[in-house]
């Protein structure tokens, strides 16, 4: 399956946009932490394989993230009939949310009917209901799906 955020030469201009806009939410920690519900997590809010007491280099983060951003979009393309054909800030930001929800929980929501049909712009709004972690709204969620949703439709 063929990225939009990476290819073999590096980077695209989608893969340059995701970095910036997911890493902004994700913040850089280069040693392990318990997060909000206390998933321990690392780097741009890596949890695969994080314990506590791990340390990285930003160069190690940096790897770790565009790898881990690819399989998130890979994944999220296979709950998709047309990837291809979303506009790239909506696409953005529906890895965005792929990668902070997990692939998972973004296939078993409702953006992919949406996202399936070409309603896109709903799809967008939807964003703001995936504000919660451990069942309960959490405010940096409420401000990230708020500007995910306004770069999502900055897009159409």
């Amino acid at each position: 399956m063929a990225s939009r955020l990476k290819k073999i030469t590096g980077i695209t201009v989608a893969g340059a946009m995701a970095i910036t806009l997911i890493g902004g939410f994700e913040g850089l920690r280069l040693n392990s932490y318990p997060d909000v519900i206390g998933v321990w997590t690392a780097c741009y809010g890596t949890t695969k394989g994080i314990k506590p007491g791990m340390k990285f280099t930003k160069a190690q983060c940096d790897a770790k993230f565009i790898e881990e951003l690819v399989e998130h979009e890979n994944g999220m393309r296979a709950c998709l009939k047309t990837p291809n054909a979303i506009p790239d800030k909506p696409y953005i930001a529906y890895v965005s949310l792929a990668y902070n929800i997990g692939v998972g929980g973004f296939c078993k929501s409702s953006l992919p009917a949406l996202i399936n049909a070409g309603n896109y712009r709903e799809a967008c709004f939807r964003l703001l209901s995936f504000n919660k972690a451990g069942g309960k709204v959490v405010k940096g969620l409420v401000n990230r799906r708020e500007q995910e949703k306004k770069f999502c439709l900055s897009g159409l």
